[in-house]
């Protein structure tokens, strides 16, 4: 018996349990004053302009009431002045292609007007 405790002692002395790991704690860099002041003012940070255009110009509009009118939409000059009759015409246009009638330009109407992005043929080759 003895000589049985005494495998076991040498077995578990020879063979240690790894102890559980401790993770290291995660160093937090501190920020420091002076990236956010010179000489002792507070510097804004700039905010970036909008990437996206705001409305369309006059030339975009009177393509759009071209289209409109090719399209037998818009009845009046395409002038490139964007009123009631435009927007009139324009969710006339909306519905008839089940999209939202709200009267406003949206990407899906300028494509179901075929005024969509122009893509470049020439890029669209396939990878030897």
């Amino acid at each position: 018996m003895k000589c049985v405790l005494a495998l076991m002692l040498l077995g578990v002395a020879a063979f240690p349990v790894p102890a559980k790991p401790v993770p290291a704690k995660a160093k937090v860099a501190k920020s420091s004053k002076t990236a956010r002041r010179v000489k002792g003012r507070r510097v804004a940070r700039a905010v970036p302009a909008p990437s996206y255009q705001l409305q369309p110009d006059p030339d975009r509009y009177q393509e759009i009431q071209r289209a409109l009118a090719d399209k037998g939409y818009f009845r009046g000059e395409a002038n490139g002045t964007w009123g009631d009759d435009s927007v009139d015409a324009l969710k006339r246009f909306q519905v008839d292609q089940k999209l939202t009638d709200d009267g406003k330009i949206s990407a899906l109407t300028l494509i179901g007007l075929g005024l969509g992005p122009k893509h470049d043929s020439s890029a669209l080759t396939t990878p030897k």
